[in-house]
């Protein structure tokens, strides 16, 4: 069973940087998009970037400029630098691919989350 699994969260204190990494454990194929998605503690979770096959790139108005999302299509993997960080940018981070499976459609893969926690 394909598994996706984060790395690289952490304890970071505000200014600082971290580079959050995802890689999945199986193959999979036709991966379309790459993305992240964090959720603090009482909020809904949200997406915070993705990234599409093409290299075209979405961010949440509250990372642009501070982060940047990329990825390794030979190894599928999906990164995410995160500079500049605030004590608003702590949440459990979250990676998901979507892929195109030739029978089902698209299907989605997600990762069990990894903790950012930014200090003041």
């Amino acid at each position: 069973q394909v598994q996706l699994v984060e790395s690289g969260g952490g304890l970071a204190q505000a200014g600082g940087s971290l580079r959050l990494s995802c890689a999945a454990s199986g193959s999979i194929d036709s991966i379309r998009t790459m993305g992240w998605y964090r959720q603090a503690p009482g909020k809904q979770r949200e997406l915070v970037a993705i990234i599409g096959d093409g290299g075209a790139t979405h961010y949440t108005d509250s990372v642009k400029g501070r982060f940047t999302i990329s990825r390794d299509n030979a190894k599928n993997i999906v990164y995410l630098q995160m500079n500049s960080l605030k004590p608003d940018d702590t949440a459990v981070y979250y990676c998901s691919f979507r892929a195109w499976a030739v029978v089902a459609g698209f299907v989605d893969y997600w990762g069990k989350g990894t903790l950012v926690t930014v200090s003041s």
